[in-house]
């Protein structure tokens, strides 16, 4: 059954991507929501919370640019903010809105990461860019969506950016899964460096720390945390989702404990970069 369940959605995806393109086809088959709902899509959501949370303050204004179903957005709504979402994607807007509550303050609307002219300067206390970094490929687009989320956002406020790490990627898809030889030969990855090369089909694109660090370097900004959201868990994934809920709250101490370590940041599928703009 799984197996023919894996077709169908493969088969859905090639239609999709032939009319939509392939971002909007992944996101057309992908429940992202059930991701975040594991277990172990749990740590990546709980640390985001939990970081997000030192720094909000009764009445501040939040920004979530690529909200795709709107987990992050409507959670900070029901818990009495204000929040304004952008989404790229016309299918996840339907579902963002079909989850809405009745009188709950959000509002979203379709918009690309790298132009928010429809904002002003200076108008948000909190700015979420939480997945467009995922799925651009140049420094310059990138730089781009960077420079975006900081303009709008206060002088003195905090800007929250993720990312899709390349080792992660590599230990878990590459090696475990037996396919490091095939992003190899098809010039995915380097096999000196082990650096990785992502396009638009590829869906996601990689980061290293390094290049992190050298997109940040001329914005006007002060880092405050450097994050490995979900630490070690994927590759010990199966381990983590047969816990019991008192193992798991464990495993969650020991994570929030280390998930600042550097050491741990490039096991992690996902890292969280906190900075905030200059006043």
């Amino acid at each position: 059954m799984k197996i023919i369940q894996k077709w169908i959605r493969k088969e859905k995806r090639k239609r999709l991507e032939q009319t939509l393109g392939p971002l909007a086809a992944y996101y057309g088959t992908f429940d992202e929501d059930s991701r975040l709902l594991s277990s172990r899509g749990q740590v990546e959501f709980l640390t985001t919370v939990r970081y997000v949370e030192k720094y909000l303050q009764k009445g501040m204004r939040i920004l979530e640019i690529g909200t795709a179903t709107g987990r992050y957005a409507h959670y900070f709504a029901q818990n009495g903010y204000t929040v304004d979402a952008v989404e790229l994607v016309q299918s996840n807007i339907e579902l963002f809105k079909k989850k809405t509550r009745p009188g709950e303050p959000v509002t979203v609307r379709q918009g690309n990461a790298m132009d928010l002219s429809f904002f002003a300067d200076n108008t948000f206390d909190i700015t979420l860019l939480l997945g467009p970094m995922y799925h651009l490929y140049t420094p310059e687009d990138q730089s781009r969506a960077l420079s975006e989320a900081i303009r709008v956002t206060k002088r003195g406020g905090i800007i929250f950016a993720a990312y899709c790490m390349a080792d992660a990627c590599l230990l878990l898809h590459g090696f475990d899964g037996g396919e490091i030889r095939k992003f190899i030969s098809r010039g995915k990855v380097d096999e000196n460096t082990f650096a990785c090369h992502s396009g638009k089909k590829d869906i996601f694109e990689l980061y290293r720390k390094e290049q992190i660090d050298a997109l940040m370097q001329p914005m006007p900004c002060e880092r405050l945390h450097y994050v490995a959201t979900d630490g070690c868990t994927n590759l010990i994934r199966h381990a983590v989702d047969k816990m019991s809920k008192a193992d798991f709250e464990l495993y969650l101490r020991y994570h929030f404990v280390t998930c600042e370590r550097l050491d741990m940041s490039g096991v992690s599928d996902h890292t969280l970069d906190i900075f905030r703009k200059m006043a």
